[in-house]
C-alpha cells in the first residue's frame, strides 16, 4: 500500500516539511534507505545520513535544523518523538501484515464457542466448547484454544500457539509462535516410598491487557487459583513461569528466564536473561535484576542486584574487582608469607643468641 507523507502526519500528528502528496510503500533505515521509503532520524550519531539518504520521506524531531542541504527528494514530517512516531508506524505495519478475517478450513469451531466480529481463524485450528473469542481476535494456523477459555478483543495468537482451558487473556495481547499458557504447574507430592504422586493443577492463568508473551514461552496454571500477567508486562522468548506465580503491571522478563511458583513479583521491574527466581518470594517494584544472577530471597522497591546468589550491584562491582584481581592478590599473600617466615627465622635465632 502507499500513503502520502500528508496521511502519515496526520497519522502521527506531525507537520509536513517538503511535498505533502509525495507517496512512500515501505519503511527502511536511514543508511540503507531508497525511493519510495520512509525513515527516521532519532539518533544524532545518524544525522550524516540525512544529507545523502535515498528515502523519500524521514520522520525528524520537531526542533531539527540541517546544518547543509538535504536531498531536494527528501520529505520531512516533524514530531515530538522520532522514535516514538517511527514505532507507531512500525506497529500499523505490523497490524496491516496481520490483517484477515473468517475462517479457514480444515479447523475446527464448537458450536458452542462464541466469536465477536472480524474473527479470524486460520487452517488446522482448533477452538473448544465454551471459548469466547471476542471481535478482532486473530487465531493463525495449527493453534489450540481449549474449552472455556476467553479471549479478549484485538488478541493476536500467531501460528502453532497452545492455550489450555480455562485460560482468560485481556485485550490486544500479543502471543508468539510456540507459546504455552495453561500446562499443569510442577506439582508433585513425595511418597513414602520415594517415588511421587501428582498433585491436580486446576487453577488456571489470567493474562490482563496489553500483555505479550515471546516464541516457545510457558506459563503454568495455578494449582487452585490463578497464574497471574499484570496489564502491559512483557515476557521474552524461551520464559518460564511457574504455577500461582504473580507477575505485576509492565514488567519486562528476558529471554531464558525462570520465575518458580508462588513468587509475587510488583510492578515496572527489569529481569535480565537468564535470570533465576526462587518460588515464594516477594520482588517489590522498579526493581533491577541483571542478567544470570539467582534470587533467593526477597528484594525491597528500587534495588538492583547481580550475581548468584545475587545482592546489590554496587558491592558486586566492588566484589567483582577484587575477584578479578585474585591471582595478583595471591602472589602478594604468598610473598608476605615468605617475607614473615624470614622475619621470625631471623628474630628465632637473635633470640638464641
Amino acid at each position: 500500500m502507499q500513503f502520502t507523507a500528508e496521511q502519515i502526519a496526520d497519522l502521527l500528528d506531525g507537520e509536513v516539511d517538503g511535498d505533502p502528496q509525495v507517496l512512500v510503500s515501505d519503511l527502511a533505515k536511514i543508511e540503507e534507505a531508497r525511493s519510495g521509503t520512509l525513515t527516521f532520524l532519532a539518533n544524532p550519531r545518524y544525522t550524516e545520513y540525512i544529507y545523502n539518504t535515498k528515502a523519500t520521506i524521514a520522520i525528524v524531531n520537531t526542533d531539527f535544523q540541517p546544518a547543509r542541504s538535504i536531498p531536494k527528494t527528501l520529505t520531512l514530517i516533524r514530531v515530538k518523538d522520532a522514535r516514538m512516531a517511527f514505532t507507531q508506524l512500525l506497529e500499523r505495519n505490523a497490524e496491516l501484515q496481520y490483517e484477515k478475517k473468517g475462517i479457514e478450513q480444515p479447523s475446527y469451531v464448537s458450536p458452542r464457542a462464541r466469536l465477536g466480529k472480524n474473527v479470524y481463524i486460520g487452517a488446522f485450528c482448533y477452538i473448544g466448547d465454551g471459548v469466547e473469542l471476542a471481535d478482532g481476535v486473530k487465531v493463525f494456523p495449527n493453534s489450540y484454544i481449549g474449552d472455556r477459555c476467553r479471549i479478549g478483543a484485538n488478541t493476536r495468537i500467531l501460528a502453532g500457539v497452545k492455550i489450555y482451558h480455562q485460560t482468560i487473556l485481556g485485550e490486544q495481547c500479543v502471543i508468539h509462535s510456540g507459546a504455552v499458557l495453561g500446562a499443569d504447574g510442577f506439582g508433585f507430592v513425595p511418597r513414602a516410598d520415594g517415588s511421587y504422586e501428582k498433585m491436580p493443577q486446576v487453577g488456571n492463568v489470567i493474562l490482563e491487557d496489553q500483555v505479550e508473551i515471546g516464541a516457545n514461552t510457558t506459563v503454568d496454571r495455578a494449582t487452585i487459583g490463578h497464574t497471574i500477567i499484570r496489564k502491559g508486562t512483557k515476557l521474552d522468548n524461551l520464559v518460564q513461569v511457574g504455577h500461582n506465580a504473580e507477575i505485576g503491571m509492565h514488567n519486562v522478563v528476558v529471554s531464558q528466564a525462570g520465575i518458580a511458583g508462588s513468587t509475587k513479583i510488583g510492578d515496572h521491574n527489569q529481569i535480565g536473561g537468564q535470570v533465576g527466581i526462587s518460588g515464594h518470594l516477594v520482588i517489590g517494584d522498579r526493581v533491577r535484576i541483571a542478567a544470570q544472577s539467582g534470587i533467593g530471597s526477597n528484594l525491597e522497591n528500587d534495588t538492583v542486584v547481580q550475581g548468584s546468589p545475587a545482592f546489590k550491584k554496587g558491592l558486586y562491582d566492588r566484589s567483582y574487582v577484587v575477584y578479578r584481581n585474585l591471582p595478583a592478590l595471591q602472589k602478594r599473600i604468598d610473598a608476605l608469607e615468605k617475607e614473615l617466615a624470614e622475619l621470625r627465622k631471623h628474630l628465632e635465632a637473635g633470640s638464641r643468641k
